[in-house]
This record gives structure tokens, C-alpha cells and sequence, in this order.
């Protein structure tokens, strides 16, 4: 799976537009989140970093809510834009969720573990899990 990193403003109106989860690596105006929603209309998850998620603006949410696009706060650990536009999440850590669903532990147990051992956010191994569900 793979996460499309983007890291300025002019940037995401040269995304693809099957895009479906973006972590945005600046802090976003109301303007960003609209043109991100009008370039990606496939778009699940956007991803911002703790610290720009307590100024995002509550009309925002409310319309990605409404739009059914999930808000994870987290961070892309150890990536580097300037090799690659993409944070991949390895298939170690989706094989792991899919070992540990199959022995039936609960959805907290997973999302506590594969995201203290993968650096992964609690609420994107919940994505990953409802995902990988599907495939």
C-alpha cells in the first residue's frame, strides 16, 4: 500500500487523480482541502501531522465527513520526498495485520501493536485493516 506524499501547495493539482490516500506535509488552508477533494474525487484517506491537526478547521472536517474522506493524524517516519513521491507500507506490516486478524485478536490489540512496532498511526492500521478486509 502506498501513501502519496505531498509537500506544498502547487503540488496537488498535479496529483493523480485515483489517488486515495494523500499525507499532506504542510499545513493546508480550507482552499488546499477543496482542490485536494476536486483533483483526487477517489480520495479515502487524508493524513496530516499532530501538530497541524489541533488548527485544521471544523467546517473541514465536517465536509470531509460528509464526503466519507477519513482524517488520520499521523506521520510518514523516515521518508524522504526528494527519492520517492510515495511512503510505502510494507507488506510485512499488511501480512502481520491479515496473520493477526486470522487468529482472531481484536481490532485494538492490532492497531496498539503493528503501530508501536511499525510507527504506523492507530488510525491508519484501522484503514489499512478495513482495506485489506476488502482485497
Amino acid at each position: 500500500m502506498k501513501i502519496r506524499v505531498v509537500s506544498s501547495q502547487e503540488e496537488i493539482f498535479t496529483l493523480n487523480s485515483n489517488e486515495r490516500v494523500v499525507h499532506l506535509a504542510f499545513r493546508p488552508s480550507n482552499k488546499d482541502i477543496f482542490g485536494l477533494v476536486e483533483t483526487c474525487p477517489k480520495i479515502d484517506v487524508i493524513q496530516l501531522p499532530k501538530s497541524y491537526m489541533a488548527t485544521f478547521s471544523k467546517s473541514i472536517q465536517m465536509f470531509l465527513e460528509m464526503q466519507r474522506i477519513q482524517l488520520i493524524e499521523g506521520d510518514v517516519w523516515g521518508h524522504r520526498k526528494d527519492i520517492n513521491e510515495y511512503f510505502t507500507i510494507p507488506s510485512s506490516v499488511i501480512d502481520k495485520i491479515k496473520e493477526m486478524k486470522t487468529e482472531g485478536k481484536s481490532a485494538e490489540d492490532i492497531e496498539a501493536r503493528i503501530s508501536r512496532e511499525s510507527k504506523l498511526n492507530p488510525g491508519m492500521v484501522a484503514y489499512i485493516m478495513t482495506k485489506e478486509a476488502l482485497a
